[in-house]
């Protein structure tokens, strides 16, 4: 075991993050991926934390954060050219929203309000059971030695925690056929995304130089290499690899103040 530790640790010294990804997608060995976990679990740590306070546990949220990680790596194509940096961090927040949409509140209640939520869930059950019948909202403030007002709003927030399925039917008194809530909703306008897409492209284009301009138009738009770029504009590669990093990073800072 030590000698294979010792070799993983030569690996991560040894080789460039291009490097390990080409290493990883031809061998698909977990240790080069371990390798790679490990180098960018800070991006795990900074978007997990942008998610606290906000219904879940940090570590539940940390650990779907890791997932997402290791999904990012196990999809990242090196020969694409982007920074893995800009191509995980959509991925693990996409894996965390994801997350809070199947084990989260529908809406952002106090953790005060969750905590008592709970309580008076149980203490419903607890008086039902021992006084088979219903307890009124009274009997429930005196069991926790709080105000009615308190266990109120309890329900009410518990609601949501809750949510109803589209496919719930309901009676239609027009004819036999039942309608589905899927069917009484107005479904959401697939161009408003591409608006905002858009739109924020334009905002953050605004903000940049000409040269920096240039470089995000020929790139993703164009589809030219850095070395095409790098003649046009009398420079080298490597200056046009570092204008584009330091492009993508403005790229990343100006999506998280959306987010």
């Amino acid at each position: 075991m030590k000698n294979v530790a010792k070799a993983t640790s030569n690996i991560d010294e040894a080789l460039t993050e291009k490097e390990l990804f080409a290493l990883y997608k031809n061998t698909k060995d977990i240790s080069i991926r371990n390798i790679l976990v490990e180098r960018y679990m800070y991006i795990v740590d900074i978007l997990s934390k942008k998610f606290i306070n906000k219904g879940i546990e940090y570590e539940d949220i940390y650990q779907v954060a890791s997932l997402g990680l290791i999904y990012a790596i196990d999809r990242f194509d090196i020969e694409r050219g982007y920074e893995f940096s800009s191509f995980a961090t959509p991925t693990i927040v996409g894996e965390i929203k994801k997350y809070f949409r199947d084990k989260g509140w529908s809406i952002r209640v106090p953790r005060r309000i969750q905590e008592l939520s709970k309580k008076v869930n149980k203490t419903r059950l607890e008086l039902e059971q021992k006084n088979q019948k219903p307890p009124k909202i009274e009997d429930i403030a005196n069991y926790l030695g709080c105000s009615q007002e308190d266990v109120l709003e309890a329900m009410e927030a518990s609601q949501g925690y809750k949510t109803t399925s589209l496919d719930i039917s309901y009676d239609n008194d027009r004819d036999d056929k039942d309608i589905r809530l899927m069917d009484l909703m107005g479904n959401e306008d697939k161009n408003f995304k591409k608006i905002e897409n858009k739109d924020f492209i334009n905002n953050f284009i605004n903000k940049l130089n000409e040269i920096e301009v240039k470089i995000v138009k020929d790139r993703f738009f164009n589809e030219k290499t850095q070395s095409n770029i790098a003649k046009e504009l009398g420079v080298s590669q490597m200056t046009i690899s570092r204008l584009e990093k330091k492009i993508i990073s403005k790229l990343q800072k100006e999506y998280e103040k959306i987010i």
